[in-house]
């Protein structure tokens, strides 16, 4: 099936539009807002602080536990309150993700917590929460060898595209949805999840892809911190 267009006139290589910033729950220890399209997602840092019960510490290291949820009112029918099965999977993923950029060593028995809610979703909301937790995390002043930012891509019809929305991730014909994390100053990838069928050759077009619009919110995230705590001086970042 020919995917000539995109529902909402960008090109197939251009994400939503964008917003960023930290700094927006006083009582957390850090926190940021995250916005890409209708998306929008918010996270909030505790920690680190020690772990209870005691038996849960680690010694060595500290330990990250994240919480994922979407608001009731964040999607076109009701969501149910509380935990399920795919807000405990994306809690896992996000952990995952985030894990190999901090370094918890010197906060041994502690646990840093990390709450992410989407209050509006509009699809790829485990990569809009990645991305305002990894903000979050840097706010709270976690020892951080860099960012992550997150964004999805994946296949409509016969073309490749970043930053899939709700319609194209439902479209009739077939989509298939990869989400992506990345470090952005080596490239590596801390996250890559693939939801449906794809070859070899457009699996590569894809992360190529998505590392493009990672370095797209890699630079929002930075301008977001940049305003908060350097005046609008980059270079101190």
């Amino acid at each position: 099936m020919v995917y000539s267009k995109r529902v909402d006139g960008r090109k197939f290589d251009q994400p939503r539009e964008m917003e960023a910033k930290v700094g927006i729950i006083k009582r957390a220890d850090g926190s940021a807002y995250f916005r890409i399209g209708k998306t929008i997602a918010i996270a909030a840092v505790y920690g680190p602080r020690e772990l209870y019960p005691a038996f849960m510490q680690n010694p060595e290291t500290g330990i990250l536990r994240c919480n994922y949820d979407m608001m009731s009112f964040s999607v076109t029918e009701r969501k149910r309150p509380g935990p399920n099965r795919r807000s405990v999977e994306i809690s896992l993923v996000t952990e995952n993700a985030l894990m190999p950029v901090l370094d918890l060593s010197l906060f041994p028995n502690t646990v840093t917590d990390v709450f992410i809610q989407i209050i509006q979703a509009d699809a790829g909301t485990r990569c809009a929460g990645i991305s305002a937790a990894a903000m979050a995390l840097a706010d709270a002043g976690i020892p951080m060898k860099d960012l992550v930012a997150a964004i999805s891509v994946g296949k409509v019809g016969d073309k490749i595209v970043l930053d899939l929305n709700k319609e194209e991730e439902d479209y009739k014909e077939g989509s298939t949805d990869i989400p992506v994390a990345v470090m952005p100053r080596n490239g590596e990838i801390s996250l890559l999840q693939l939801d449906g069928d794809v070859s070899k050759d457009d699996l590569l077009q894809a992360l190529k892809m998505a590392k493009k619009g990672c370095d797209e919110i890699y630079k929002i995230q930075r301008q977001a911190l940049k305003e908060k705590y350097s005046g609008g001086n980059e270079d101190e970042l």
